[in-house]
């Protein structure tokens, strides 16, 4: 059920003072947050670098720093750090924001940070300075000398027993020495043991032994009193023996379960006296664990500025951490709440660019956000329903004009669309290709729309100005001349043309005619040459003998009469093979061989001319051909440039050094798809109508029959190559070849 319509007429409007929207407009032209943002991370740095120098200075022992002290360099860093990471949420907010609702977005987001942030920072610095007070405490002069005093107490009760144990052994050795010195006493005496036990017992001597050093160092026993068996006091004795001798008085060692002492009765016969007096291992303990307390204190005491430092890096990271989830909570709650305005608005925005299918799928409940969705929702549906119409019929337009385009764009022939003046409207690809040079062939086709078509083919636009619809043109695209068959048609804006390139036809024609007369010529000649070689050889036998007179003269003329049949028979034989030759057969070869043989046959016949090979093939791999036709054209071809050669010697005298270069290369898109062979000369050069020079019987020679480029021309024609000319940097000729490595594919794909 939708909700009832509200009048905005009846809504309170809430206006905002009139000096805030002046701050807002002035703090945006001074760009005010950009230097806030500065600002906060010049005083970071300035604060971090000052915590940085305070903490480093080297303080007195147990020195801390001041609790407010403290407090404020905490306080003075984490104030810019918070401010940056507002600052960033809010740069976040702005970046993720969009449209209308984008301010909305950033002052949601800015204000719950700001919010986050400040109680924040009251409780870190209140934290920072109740420890900084306990800090204070703890390692303030009493607490120091609490712990000072306790440890001293532990340690003069431990010194006093060694000293006790020290005395008590020194006292025991001067009665001994007496004994056994003064008196004469012996070990052996049967008083002895008494005066012994008499002088370790009130002394509280637990363990007591009489000690002699033997000659190799060692110690025996020479009387025991309740002497352990754990040998501790033979290790004690060997380790005090040399203090004894570098004229220590006596020897004292501490452990958790004994005091032991060694001194000597008389140092030069090596008696000495060991004592012992057991202790509890409890006040041992005491005394090592008020020594263990003692020293971490004086640690902590030394590193009491690093705790400081430690305690404040926790609380900046810990209210950094808490100002960075508020920012990142600001955020998704904007996006929360601002996320249908945002969708309401940029569907508005897609509907003005078009697209009236969009609905709206957020809110449809009873509040405003909802009504406004619902009424969008109508009003993008009413005018799709309206569009439709319109989008059907121009997609029938389209698609005919994508049909024409297609059309134009399939055939093989030119299609141009000139206006009144004869400027280009239109034009297919086809007609770009065959009416520009080089120059043009790359241009789009929209860049020729305008030219004049006298710039293309003043040819065709000589035929229109003569009001000719069909007409046959020669028209020249670089160095190509080719034949076109051109109609043109009238339009409501000017002609349209149409023409078709028929030179290849034409020379089809041509040829095809030249075969058929040279299979007629060779049919009428070969039948008569036969007979009169016979006849003339015949004569020459019978008659030799009976002539008197004139025999020069007889072997002259029939020696002439044969040579001429010769010279007509090989015609004969070239006309047979331009008629008739035979379809190739495909193989495999080796071109460089095929090449190399051709050109040997040659350098053989006509040692005075220079002949090289240059080979240029990444990829040596044989090429599928027909060997003996393939050989043929290679014939011909040195042939002709030999003989050019020859014809340059007889014009420059004796002196001139005849060359001749055959080149083997790859060349294609991928570089391996056609063969090329180039041979140059220095010979005569080309002549003035060259691209006659492959039709048959154009010859400029005067024996020539002008058969042999156009064998050659047929036989690369059906390799799926081509034959060119061009005249070398000095002079000569270069005649280019170029051979499909498999022409059978080749001829496919031209047929594709």
């Amino acid at each position: 059920m939708d909700a009832a319509p509200v009048n905005a007429d009846s809504l309170p409007i809430r206006r905002t003072p009139r000096w805030w929207r002046r701050f807002v407009i002035a703090s945006r032209k001074a760009n005010f947050f950009v230097w806030l943002e500065i600002a906060s991370l010049i005083a970071l740095v300035v604060a971090v670098t000052a915590t940085y120098l305070t903490y480093s200075r080297e303080p007195d022992a147990g020195e801390l720093l001041p609790t407010l002290q403290a407090s404020l360099l905490l306080i003075a860093t984490l104030v810019p750090a918070m401010a940056i990471l507002v600052f960033a949420g809010r740069r976040l907010a702005m970046r993720r924001a969009a449209g209308s609702t984008a301010r909305l977005h950033v002052r949601l987001v800015f204000f719950f940070s700001i919010v986050a942030a400040v109680p924040t920072l009251l409780v870190a610095g209140f934290a920072a300075f109740l420890f900084q007070s306990g800090v204070d405490f703890w390692f303030s002069d009493d607490s120091r000398g609490l712990m000072e005093n306790a440890n001293e107490l532990a340690q003069s009760y431990y010194d006093a027993n060694q000293a006790d144990v020290q005395d008590e052994t020194i006292a025991m050795a001067s009665d001994l020495r007496f004994f056994f010195f003064e008196r004469g006493g012996q070990l052996s005496d049967d008083n002895f043991p008494d005066f012994y036990a008499y002088q370790a017992q009130p002394r509280e001597i637990t363990e007591s032994a009489i000690l002699q050093r033997l000659p190799d160092g060692s110690l025996r026993t020479a009387a025991i009193m309740n002497l352990m068996d754990d040998n501790r006091w033979l290790e004690f004795s060997q380790k005090a023996l040399p203090k004894l001798d570098e004229g220590q008085f006596v020897a004292v060692e501490g452990s958790p379960e004994r005091i032991a002492a060694l001194a000597p009765i008389d140092a030069e016969s090596g008696i000495y006296l060991y004592n012992a007096r057991t202790t509890e291992a409890s006040l041992f303990n005491s005394w090592e664990r008020a020594q263990a307390i003692s020293s971490s204190y004086e640690s902590l005491t030394a590193d009491a500025r690093t705790l400081q430092l430690r305690f404040n890096i926790a609380l900046f990271a810990v209210s950094l951490l808490l100002v960075g989830l508020a920012v990142w909570f600001a955020l998704r709650f904007a996006d929360r709440q601002v996320e249908p305005l945002t969708d309401l608005v940029g569907a508005a925005r897609k509907v003005g660019q078009g697209n009236f299918a969009l609905r709206v799928e957020g809110r449809t409940g009873a509040d405003e956000i909802g009504l406004l969705n619902r009424a969008f929702n109508r009003m993008t549906a009413q005018l799709e329903k309206q569009t439709d119409a319109l989008v059907s019929a121009n997609r029938q337009i389209d698609d005919r004009r994508a049909f024409m385009e297609a059309v134009l764009e399939s055939v093989s022939a030119g299609v141009i669309s000139v206006d009144g003046e004869s400027r280009v409207m239109l034009m297919n690809s086809s007609a770009q290709s065959l009416l520009s040079d080089e120059s043009l062939c790359e241009a789009q086709p929209d860049e020729l729309v305008g030219r004049p078509l006298s710039e293309l083919s003043p040819e065709i636009c000589q035929m229109l100005n003569e009001g000719k619809e069909r007409q046959i043109v020669s028209h020249a695209r670089g160095n190509e001349l080719l034949t076109l068959a051109v109609k043109a048609a009238p339009s409501s804006s000017g002609y349209v043309i149409t023409f078709e390139d028929i030179t290849r036809q034409l020379l089809d024609q041509r040829q095809a005619a030249w075969s058929d007369v040279a299979r007629r010529i060779a049919h009428e000649i070969k039948n008569p040459l036969t007979p009169i070689q016979l006849a003339t050889e015949r004569l020459k036998r019978r008659y030799r003998k009976q002539i008197e007179q004139d025999e020069e003269l007889f072997d002259e003329l029939t020696s002439t009469i044969v040579r001429q049949v010769g010279d007509l028979r090989k015609m004969v034989d070239e006309f047979s093979s331009f008629a008739r030759l035979p379809k190739p057969v495909f193989r495999p070869e080796d071109p460089v061989d095929l090449v190399r043989q051709a050109v040997f046959l040659q350098e053989v016949a006509h040692s005075d001319i220079s002949f090289e090979v240059a080979v240029n093939l990444a990829d040596r791999s044989n090429i599928r051909c027909d060997r003996h036709q393939l050989g043929q054209a290679m014939t011909n071809v040195l042939k002709n440039a030999v003989e050019a050669v020859e014809a340059k010697r007889l014009e420059a005298g004796e002196g001139f050094e005849g060359t001749i270069s055959v080149a083997i290369a790859n060349s294609g898109e991928t570089d391996s798809e056609f063969l090329t062979v180039s041979v140059s000369d220095n010979g005569i050069g080309l002549p003035t109508d060259r691209d006659r020079i492959t039709e048959p019987y154009v010859t400029t020679r005067e024996k020539g029959t002008g058969l042999g480029l156009a064998i050659v021309n047929k036989i690369v024609d059906e390799h799926g190559g081509d034959m060119s000319f061009a005249t070398g940097t000095s002079g000569g000729t270069i005649v280019t070849l170029r051979f499909a490595r498999d022409p059978e594919l080749a001829q496919a794909e031209a047929v594709l």
